[in-house]
Formats: structure tokens, C-alpha cells, sequence
């Protein structure tokens, strides 16, 4: 017969963890075996009573002064037995004489998200569903900058601008038109970069009939701030 696997022999507790458990449990019974501090009772580092008072002190005296000059003054008075600065910050913050510190220069966020719904829409135009022939699909998304509804999310089996502009003027006779509309560079959105001649394509001419200020994200820019991407790679099918 073989031994069970969970003897004092074998149990992952055996040992000295074990018979300390038994040896609180018969001295404390079940009070004995809850979670107890693992501080240690003694600290052979830590610094004496004396000095931490004349640090506190000499905090109050010189207010400007931080842990970095105080553990100099000590170095200087005390020669090798001075605290380190690490402690004498420490001792400080455990006294409360350290003030939090200001951060010196001030972080300004730009905030992209607009402050209501109908404000800004974002579309998008990326690939991702290919067909039984091998043919690639485009899937045109948009999306509310405020409250991330998605406005569009429609699948173009050619992503011309006709398409694109249908599958726009659909979603702002269900939802609205917003008062602004933030799209990449593609030749579906914006003809401004054609070459030799800039020219207006549908969805500008759609955007300037509308009355919808059309928006262009930096060219050639690797940041992506277009949330529409965002939802398009959030929802990819598996390859």
C-alpha cells in the first residue's frame, strides 16, 4: 500500500512551518493561527533614540533644509556613525516634518475628447474581411468623439468614394449631422494632396453641403489619434 500523498511526510506544510502551527494552536487554540505581523522585534540598524530627535530638531530649526542636508551636518559632526540621507528622509516623513513636493513644471494635457455628443464624429476606412474568392472587403466605422457610439460600421465590397460617401449620408439621416467630421488623408476623404491639381471629392462636397467642417488628422503622422481604429482593431476577426 502506498503512502498518502498527503502525510506530514509529504505535504507541502511539513517542517518547521507545520509545527510551528501546532505549537500556536496548543499554546492560543484558533486565535493562535491568524495572520500575525512579520515585523521583526529587533532592528540592529535602525538608529539610535538619540539621533532621530536631533534630526527632527535641527528640521525645525532650518526649515529650508532637506534629508540630503541634514545627513551632511550629521556626517560632519558625527564622522562614520552619521545616518545616510535615506534615513534621515525617513525619519523626517516618520515624524511628519516632510512637505509633499511640488512638481516644478506642471503637466498640461490636451484633452481630445469633445464635450458633447454630435460634435466631432470619427470615421475611418481599413481592410480586414476577405471573401470566399479571395477578395478583401473595406469597413468603414465613424464614431462619436464624446460618447464613443458607433455611428457607422459598414462593409464595402469596393471602397470607392461613392460607397463611402453612402454609407456617410445613411448614418446622418439615422443619428444626426454632427457639426465637425475627422478623417485620415485617404482619397476617400480628401482630394487636397491629389496630383497635378488639388480637387473636391464627395465626401468634402457632401461635408461643405451639410455644413460640416471636415477635419484632416496630420499627414504622414505615425500616431493614430483616430478612434475609429481603435474600435476596428478592438473588433478584428481572427486570421
Amino acid at each position: 500500500m502506498h503512502q498518502s500523498s498527503m502525510s506530514p511526510n509529504n505535504s507541502a506544510c511539513a517542517g518547521k512551518p507545520s509545527q510551528r502551527w501546532r505549537t500556536r494552536y496548543e499554546s492560543s487554540g484558533l486565535d493562535g493561527l491568524v495572520d500575525i505581523s512579520r515585523r521583526p522585534h529587533s532592528n540592529p540598524n535602525r538608529i539610535t533614540p538619540a539621533i532621530e530627535p536631533s534630526i527632527c530638531e535641527i528640521r525645525r530649526q532650518h526649515h529650508r533644509w532637506r534629508a540630503r542636508r541634514i545627513a551632511h551636518e550629521l556626517r560632519t559632526e558625527l564622522g562614520d556613525s552619521a545616518t545616510s540621507r535615506t534615513t534621515v528622509h525617513r525619519a523626517l516623513a516618520r515624524n511628519g516634518l516632510m512637505n509633499p513636493q511640488e512638481q516644478q513644471h506642471k503637466r498640461i494635457y490636451k484633452r481630445w475628447e469633445r464635450e458633447a455628443p454630435m460634435h466631432l464624429r470619427q470615421l475611418d476606412l481599413a481592410g480586414g474581411i476577405v471573401l470566399v474568392g479571395g477578395r478583401e472587403c473595406k469597413i468603414l466605422t465613424g464614431i462619436d468623439d464624446h460618447s464613443r457610439f458607433t455611428v457607422v460600421a459598414a462593409v464595402l465590397e469596393q471602397p470607392s468614394g461613392v460607397a463611402v460617401c453612402a454609407a456617410f449620408v445613411a448614418a446622418m439621416q439615422r443619428w444626426g449631422v454632427p457639426f465637425e467630421v475627422l478623417t485620415d488623408n485617404g482619397k476617400q476623404f480628401t482630394g487636397k494632396f491629389t496630383r497635378p491639381l488639388p480637387v473636391e471629392v464627395l465626401v468634402e462636397r457632401t461635408c461643405r453641403e451639410y455644413g460640416i467642417s471636415a477635419r484632416l488628422t496630420k499627414r504622414r503622422s505615425p500616431a493614430r489619434s483616430n478612434e475609429s481604429t481603435e474600435y476596428y482593431d478592438a473588433n478584428r476577426p481572427p486570421k
